[in-house]
């Protein structure tokens, strides 16, 4: 397959705001694809070479300016192999092989192919930001459920190989993906509640637990063999020696848990979480690796050579109490009304968030934000896309202030505007902005700069309004800026519909 088929696909998705068509544009592809091919092809359509980081930057790819060739003659099979290269390449004179790669890569690539390379290797196709409509397509090509191709992905955790296992497999080889010691699979995430009435009334057989303001963590442990990755499945093992040797001292002899980590003052009140997060860094410096988490666990998929996944939540309860001790998340188990009310106050008092209420019938549906979870907040808050930054007046003049945000489309467009803030935004923040836009800067003019769809902010308001003024229809009301959340991939962002569902009378 001609790599051009590709790009011309990904052109005609990017086109249209139908998810209907972008579904049937994805299938023809996928159906005309070879074995070999599936990987690569779903990869680079979702936004994400197969090999992950290449180690190419930005600055190197704009430098290459390679004059493009009149025909399209790049196969699918020539891209991957050229990335395979790159992310082989290390060690003395590696800059100069990559660069080789690239030029040779690019000197036979269209314009379109061109382009369609820089935004790949630059993440600048959202990776991920396709999942949900490349879910449909692989189901539609292959003639399959959807829900039997999606829990496949959440198990295995990577699109590629789902694709290839339904096309050229199909429902057998899917049935056999398996939550497997040492590869994470994707949290089960909350929605958010209209009220705690709300969620105690849709939820009347139900546990009730601490919503902590941490940082997701999935632990998998086999013996003295310990594995700790994030909400995103990036591994971190050895940034967090503490919680590996704890994991180590669990009275199992394998297990997989969900959780979070977070580090706390000597009151026992929750750092920011920006401090968390410095945790996970590879180049945190001494005060920061000083800086010890303590780790609350919510959940036990796996425990001993039994998989819990499709268990109900009463019975990975039970599993995790009696595996993690002191260690599981405060909460409790059919409180009533009144039970939750207080552990509500409880919560916001020792600088919490707020409550999660989950059904105890509820199975662990990875990946997946459905009702079945439901997190308590006293104010609202989005998590949204940066997409660019406004020049500041008077006291932050040279600074880049007012902040464009934008919501993410559940079809994969481009994120969609729906207001912008400055309020929240310190003096720390300010410089920090400053410092950091200009690495993901798409374009810029007199009065702002405009970033690619890199950034996740979150931001608390007082609702939404309908508004004409932008593309979604949608205003923030009285936005303000939480804190960033790099703990988080723009397909992660809340979306349009999450704002819509703000309005007044939805």
């Amino acid at each position: 397959m001609l790599f051009a088929d590709v790009v011309a696909t990904s052109a005609s998705v990017a086109a249209t705001r139908s998810r209907l068509a972008k579904v049937t544009a994805l299938v023809e592809l996928l159906r005309r694809a070879e074995p070999g091919e599936i990987q690569p092809v779903v990869a680079f359509l979702a936004g994400a070479p197969r090999q992950g980081r290449t180690g190419t930057g930005w600055r190197t790819l704009v430098a290459l300016d390679r004059t493009p060739a009149d025909q399209p003659s790049l196969t699918v099979s020539d891209v991957d192999s050229a990335l395979d290269a790159l992310a082989r390449t290390s060690g003395k004179g590696s800059a100069q092989q990559r660069a080789d790669i690239l030029t040779k890569l690019h000197d036979t690539a269209t314009v379109a192919e061109q382009r369609f390379l820089l935004r790949l290797l630059t993440g600048e196709l959202r990776q991920g930001a396709l999942e949900g409509v490349m879910l449909d397509a692989i189901a539609s090509a292959a003639e399959l459920p959807g829900d039997t191709v999606r829990r496949a992905f959440m198990l295995s955790g990577r699109l590629p190989e789902t694709a290839e296992a339904a096309l050229t497999e199909g429902a057998e080889a899917l049935a056999a993906f398996r939550l497997t010691l040492g590869r994470p699979v994707r949290p089960m995430l909350a929605s958010p509640a209209k009220s705690l009435a709300g969620a105690l009334g849709d939820l009347p057989s139900r546990i009730v637990e601490y919503k902590l303001d941490g940082a997701r963590i999935q632990v998998h442990k086999d013996g003295d063999e310990v594995h700790i990755y994030t909400r995103t499945l990036r591994e971190i093992t050895d940034s967090v020696p503490e919680l590996v040797q704890l994991v180590r001292d669990l009275p199992c002899a394998s297990v997989v848990l969900d959780g979070e980590t977070l580090a706390l003052n000597d009151d026992g009140r929750p750092r920011p979480f920006q401090e968390t997060m410095s945790r996970f860094g590879s180049t945190a410096d001494e005060q920061v690796r000083a800086l010890l988490l303590r780790p609350y666990f919510f959940d036990c998929l796996y425990l001993d050579g039994t998989d819990l996944i499709d268990a109900p939540l009463r019975e990975r309860n039970e599993a995790l109490t009696r595996t993690v001790g002191e260690h599981v998340i405060p909460g409790a188990v059919r409180p009533t009304v009144e039970e939750t009310d207080e552990l509500l106050s409880a919560a916001l008092d020792a600088g919490h968030e707020g409550v999660v209420v989950k059904s105890l019938d509820s199975p662990y549906a990875a990946g997946r934000r459905g009702k079945a979870w439901q997190k308590v907040k006293p104010v609202h808050t989005l998590d949204l896309v940066v997409l660019g930054a406004e020049w500041g007046h008077g006291r932050r003049t040279g600074f880049l202030s007012n902040l464009h945000l934008g919501a993410r489309d559940p079809d994969g467009g481009e994120p969609i505007m729906v207001g912008k803030t400055f309020k929240g935004l310190t003096d720390e923040l300010l410089r920090w902005q400053t410092d950091e836009f200009p690495r993901h800067e798409a374009r810029r003019d007199d009065w702002a700069v405009y970033l690619r769809p890199e950034l996740v902010v979150e931001i608390a308001l007082d609702g939404a309004q309908v508004s004409t003024r932008y593309p979604g229809g949608v205003a923030l009301r009285f936005a303000r800026v939480v804190r960033y959340r790099p703990d988080k991939t723009p397909a992660e962002a809340d979306t349009i519909t999450a704002v819509q569902a703000l309005l007044p009378g939805r």
